[in-house]
């Protein structure tokens, strides 16, 4: 293009120019720095489409070659999204990770082994005169009594028990025909039984009685008793 016969430009200096030819002399700059520096392979967020075209995913612009791209990236929206994408990034890292001192800590002691029990299989009494079903059969709920004799549990110490899904525990395949009874007690190897996935009474809605749970410090025995719903 022919500048000399602007205003202000010398005969033959090509003329003074404008800021489109600024900026596109500017924007040319910039490409042939950033293909000198920048490794488009490292780039995370160049794509090339099936066209062959170039697109930048972080922007959601299109580019028809490699040095339309990295004049791009030098640009101002593509350096202000980045700055965006640092600071969520940023932000979200924080959410995600805990404080140090909120971090749970594992309990460590000495474990002895495990502590003697008794599983009885338990089943609720009830008048058959008003209790007949199908086929002349009495309907009671069924459940189990857990004694567990702890000898040696540590000093102020009260077992504890929860019932475990099988997709919980990691000590077996799970099976969903089974769930884990579980039952801790400090310095004792913390036991668990396998018993039936059935759904199990509530024990502080149970009005009859029959779901009770009792530690006696005296004998050290932890006895409880679970009916499974009907």
């Amino acid at each position: 293009m022919d500048y000399q016969n602007r205003v202000g430009s010398k005969f033959g200096g090509g003329g003074v120019a404008g800021a489109s030819e600024a900026n596109v002399d500017r924007r040319e700059r910039l490409r042939k720095l950033a293909l000198e520096t920048i490794d488009l392979a490292k780039d995370p967020y160049i794509l090339r489409n099936h066209l062959g075209s170039l697109e930048c995913r972080l922007c959601l612009t299109l580019h028809t070659n490699e040095g339309s791209y990295l004049a791009h990236t030098q640009g101002k929206k593509h350096q202000t999204n980045l700055a965006r994408r640092a600071a969520r990034d940023l932000k979200d890292t924080q959410l995600s990770v805990a404080p140090s001192g909120a971090q749970v800590q594992k309990r460590m002691w000495l474990k002895i082994g495990r502590p003697g029990y008794r599983v009885t299989k338990v089943r609720e009494t009830i008048d058959p005169a008003d209790a007949y079903g199908a086929g002349g059969q009495i309907q009671g709920k069924e459940g189990m009594l857990v004694q567990i004799h702890l000898p040696q549990i540590k000093e102020g110490q009260v077992p504890r028990k929860r019932f475990m899904s099988a997709w919980e525990q990691r000590k077996e395949p799970p099976n969903k025909s089974f769930q884990y009874l579980i039952v801790a007690a400090e310095p004792y190897e913390t036991i668990a039984f396998r018993i039936p996935a059935r759904e199990i009474e509530d024990e502080h809605d149970d009005v009859t009685g029959w779901n009770w749970s009792h530690w006696d410090p005296e004998t050290k025995q932890f006895s409880f008793q679970f009916m499974f719903k009907q």
